[in-house]
C-alpha cells in the first residue's frame, strides 16, 4: 500500500462511525497532555531584558488573544487586530526558538496593503515547549491557568495535532477558532468522538470556524503581503452548549478589526461555505502547485487538456458534494444546534448548489479576482515545505470512500503534488497519456 493510499484510508469503527487514521491515532492514545513553558525574549542568552513579550499577567487572560502560527493568515489577524480602536492584549506562540530570536532583533509584523507597508510590534511574544528555559524566569503557559480566547492560524495538517498538544490549557470556558484551508476535522460526526476521548464531559472547548477568503502571501518571516481583501465567514463547529456565550467575545474582536470585513455565520451556512472554498482550494492550489504558475493561468484561455482536466475534477466534486449534502451524517449539521432554518440550505436546494455547472461558475468568479495571485500551495512547493493537498484532495478521496464512491482524479492529482511532478505537460500526461 502507497503512502498516500495508507494516509487516505478510514480506520476501524466506533460508535458506528468509520474513523480517519487521525481520529483513531487519538482514540488508542491515554497519554496526559503535556505541561508547557512559555519562553519569552527574556529567556534568551544575551538578552536586553526589556521586557518586550513578557508571558500574559493572569488578570487579563479572560481577553487575552493567543494566536497559534504567524504565517501569512496569523499576521493578518495579528495586525488587525492590534489595531482596533479599544484594543486587545494578543500573544504571538511561536513554533521555535529561533524565530523568537528573530524577533529579539527584528521586533513586529509587516504587512502591505495596497502599496503601503506598516509595522506592528506591540504583541506579546512567546515560543511553548516541554523543556524550562535554564535562563531568565521559569513560567508555565498562562501560569498554569486556562486559555479563554485561541486562534489557530496554522497550516491546515498542523491545526488539530497543536490544539491537542495545548489541551491541558482548555476547557468549556475556552474559545478556540480555526484559521486556515480546508475542511475542519471537528465536524460531524468526528468532533464529538474526539470531545469524548480528550475532555470530561461538557468540558470541551467551543471550537470556532473562520472562514477566510483573503489573500495573502509571504515576503519573508513575519512580512506579508496582503494582496486580495476579501472577507471572513465564522461560526461555531461544535459548540458547548452550557458555555456557547463564551464564544462571544473572540468573535465580536474579529468582527471590530474592520479590515478582515468578518461576519457571523448559522452553522449550516458556514459548513456549506467551507465545503465551497474546499473546492477552489482542490482545483487553484494543487494545479498551480504542480504547474508553478500564477492563478490566472489556469483561467485566461487555459489550453484545451488543462480545461478539459480542470472540468474532471470539478465533476468528480460535484458527485461528492451532492451525495453528502443528502447523507444521514450531515443532517445534524444542516438542521441541528446553532443552524437556522434556511429553503436554499435543504438537501434539495444543496443538491443544485453543488453541481458541476454552479461550481464551475464559483471557480470561475473566484478565479478572476485571484488571478494575479500565487496560491499558497505553490508557494509551499516553491519553498519546499510540506503542502495541504491531504486536507484538501485527500478530504475529497477519505469522503468518496465514507459515502462509496471514487474520486481516482483528485487521488491522482494527491499523488503528483506529493512526488514532485513539475510542469503543465508533465501534468497533462499523468491523466492524458504521452503527446
Amino acid at each position: 500500500m502507497s503512502t498516500t493510499t495508507r494516509l487516505l484510508s478510514q480506520s476501524a469503527p466506533k460508535n458506528g462511525v468509520t474513523m480517519p487514521p487521525w481520529l483513531h491515532d487519538i482514540t488508542q492514545s491515554s497519554s496526559a497532555a503535556p505541561k508547557l513553558y512559555a519562553w519569552t525574549p527574556e529567556n534568551l542568552p544575551n538578552s536586553s531584558g526589556d521586557g518586550q513579550a513578557k508571558s500574559a499577567a493572569p488578570k487579563d487572560l479572560q481577553k487575552r488573544i493567543f494566536i497559534v502560527g504567524i504565517g501569512n493568515l496569523g499576521r493578518l489577524y495579528a495586525n488587525s487586530l492590534a489595531k482596533l480602536r479599544q484594543p486587545v492584549p494578543v500573544t504571538l506562540v511561536l513554533h521555535r526558538k529561533s524565530l523568537l530570536e528573530h524577533w529579539v532583533s527584528e521586533p513586529g509584523i509587516e504587512l502591505t496593503r495596497r502599496g503601503e507597508t506598516e509595522k506592528i510590534s506591540s504583541f506579546n511574544v512567546e515560543w511553548w515547549t516541554e523543556e524550562p528555559p535554564a535562563h531568565g524566569p521559569v513560567r508555565e503557559v498562562c501560569d498554569g491557568a486556562k486559555i479563554a480566547n485561541l486562534l489557530v492560524a496554522t497550516k491546515a495538517p498542523d491545526a488539530l495535532p497543536q490544539v491537542d498538544r495545548l489541551r491541558r490549557y482548555l476547557d468549556g470556558n475556552s474559545t478556540v477558532g480555526f484559521v486556515q484551508n480546508g475542511m475542519n476535522k471537528l465536524w460531524p460526526p468526528y468532533g464529538a468522538i474526539y470531545n469524548e476521548h480528550r475532555f470530561p464531559p461538557k468540558q470541551h472547548p467551543n471550537w470556532l470556524v473562520c472562514v477566510t477568503t483573503h489573500g495573502v502571501y509571504s515576503l519573508g518571516t513575519f512580512k506579508s503581503v496582503h494582496a486580495a481583501p476579501a472577507d471572513i465567514a465564522m461560526g461555531l463547529v461544535l459548540p458547548n452548549p452550557d458555555t456557547t456565550s463564551k464564544s462571544e467575545y473572540l468573535m465580536e474582536q474579529i468582527i471590530r478589526a474592520s479590515e478582515l470585513e468578518a461576519r457571523k455565520v448559522p452553522r449550516n451556512a458556514l459548513w456549506v461555505l467551507q465545503l465551497e472554498k474546499l473546492i477552489i482550494n482542490s482545483l487553484i492550489n494543487p494545479l498551480t502547485a504542480v504547474i508553478r504558475c500564477m492563478n490566472g493561468h489556469l483561467f485566461e484561455q487555459p489550453a484545451p487538456e488543462l480545461k478539459k482536466l480542470m472540468d474532471m475534477l470539478v465533476d468528480e466534486a460535484s458527485q461528492i458534494l451532492q451525495a453528502l449534502a443528502q447523507h444521514p451524517s450531515s443532517q445534524d449539521i444542516l438542521t441541528g444546534v446553532e443552524s437556522v432554518p434556511d429553503a436554499d440550505l435543504s438537501k434539495e436546494a444543496l443538491v443544485e448548489r453543488f453541481s458541476a455547472a454552479r461550481l464551475n461558475a464559483m471557480l470561475q468568479r473566484v478565479g478572476e479576482k485571484v488571478k494575479e495571485n500565487r496560491s499558497s500551495m505553490c508557494q509551499d512547493v516553491l519553498a519546499g515545505k510540506q503542502t495541504e493537498v491531504r486536507e484538501f484532495n485527500g478530504w475529497l478521496v477519505q469522503m468518496a470512500d465514507f459515502l462509496d464512491l471514487e474520486a481516482p482524479n483528485h487521488k491522482k492529482l494527491c499523488e503528483l503534488v506529493e512526488s514532485g511532478v513539475s510542469g503543465e505537460q508533465a501534468l497533462l500526461e499523468a491523466y492524458f497519456g504521452k503527446k
